[in-house]
């Protein structure tokens, strides 16, 4: 197949008030060129709104009818990020018609991974048909439910795209992809079979204790955590988690580890001791592995944060590299790699597989909503 220009959103649980937007040229196998991408911040109040849904997700755990919430928020997102999608494009100098698909991953408000004899469950918020009205573009959406409805984890869908990265900067089997999101997930090809799952917390419990004490949004720089002391007790306590030492695949809620693991130490203590244990659980994640990957590329906005890539270097060994140490672009990945699903989905090839999601084969994912009828 030709490639074409697609079109990826994403919008991560750490909710920082901003719609993440990347285009890049591929057939859905390749990466043939990046285009523009951006940082689009949500109208003021979404972020809120957003944050409420969340909380009430939370109450509701999949039991009973959908929070009425999740019906304003819903069309809210789908609306901002369809509007900032029009900006964009227009703003780059394309029209919709230069645009095979937009792959809109939509809000994440709850995810749950299968357990033994249960299937596991996921929401994410995000109505395909109406951006599709909206931009005037086709739109692949709602990436993740078929996986889970096969018993699969849902979760992570980035290995493939990866897979397409380490092949674009031709690297070995000696280099993962860890991106540290609210959630961190690591992708290692083999030589044979792409293996990814997700490898514990990443930003979220340090964004949340930070908010919490402070009113702040993050630990800015991880100077807060930088000046602090990490409770070592408690650090090694909390990396005894069954999570860490299971066997992947597997995947993760971003408040499966919630900022209050850290309750009764001090603001920086408790900043310092939540950083190294997102670097431990990677540490965890290394040894899962085989300890064979000696080097990470790091994507995701953890890797802004000085204090925990220190932490990642001194608490797992590997040389620690950031995505534009070798061309690639941290910001822009996680919406990078939902143009490049949307792609795939539009042609009908996989997204999942055995070995990242736990999916019984290979399996294609994705709704497509057309802009015409």
């Amino acid at each position: 197949m030709t490639p074409a220009w697609t079109i990826g959103l994403m919008t991560g649980t750490v909710l920082d008030g901003n719609i993440d937007i990347a285009m890049i040229r591929t057939d859905g196998e390749t990466i043939q060129e990046f285009g523009p991408w951006e940082l689009a911040p949500y109208p003021e109040g979404l972020s809120d709104l957003l944050r409420d849904t969340l909380a009430a997700a939370q109450e509701w755990k999949f039991t009973g009818p959908e929070p009425e919430i999740f019906r304003e928020a819903e069309t809210a997102l789908t609306e901002a990020q369809s509007e900032a999608v029009n900006r964009f494009i227009a703003q780059h100098g394309f029209v919709a018609g230069d645009i095979a698909a937009i792959g809109f991953h939509g809000q994440t408000v709850l995810h749950a991974a299968p357990q033994p004899g249960r299937r596991g469950n996921t929401r994410q918020l995000g109505l395909g048909a109406l951006m599709a009205k909206i931009t005037g573009i086709d739109v692949a959406y709602d990436f993740r439910s078929a996986d889970v409805q096969a018993g699969g984890q849902g979760a992570p869908l980035a290995p493939v795209y990866h897979k397409a990265m380490l092949d674009k900067i031709g690297a070995g089997t000696d280099t993962a992809i860890l991106n540290l999101g609210g959630v961190g997930n690591i992708s290692y090809f083999d030589g044979q079979q792409m293996v990814a799952f997700d490898t514990g917390p990443a930003n979220a419990p340090v964004n949340d204790w930070i908010r919490a004490h402070t009113g702040a949004a993050m630990d800015e720089g991880g100077r807060i955590a930088a000046s602090g002391t990490v409770d070592e007790t408690l650090l090694a306590k909390l990396l005894e988690h069954p999570y860490l030492s299971a066997p992947f695949p597997k995947s993760l809620d971003r408040f499966d580890f919630p900022a209050s693991m850290a309750d009764g130490l001090s603001l920086e203590d408790g900043a310092a001791t939540l950083t190294a244990f997102t670097a431990g659980t990677v540490g965890k994640a290394l040894d899962l592995l085989g300890g064979v990957p000696k080097r990470l590329i790091v994507c995701g906005g953890g890797r802004r944060n000085p204090h925990m890539m220190h932490q990642l270097s001194r608490r797992t060994g590997a040389e620690v590299l950031l995505a534009e140490d070798v061309g690639l672009r941290g910001d822009a990945v996680e919406a990078e790699c939902f143009a490049f699903l949307a792609m795939r989905t539009l042609r009908g090839l996989p997204i999942s597989f055995p070995m990242t999601t736990g999916a019984p084969a290979p399996m294609t994912g994705g709704k497509i909503a057309r802009h015409k009828a």
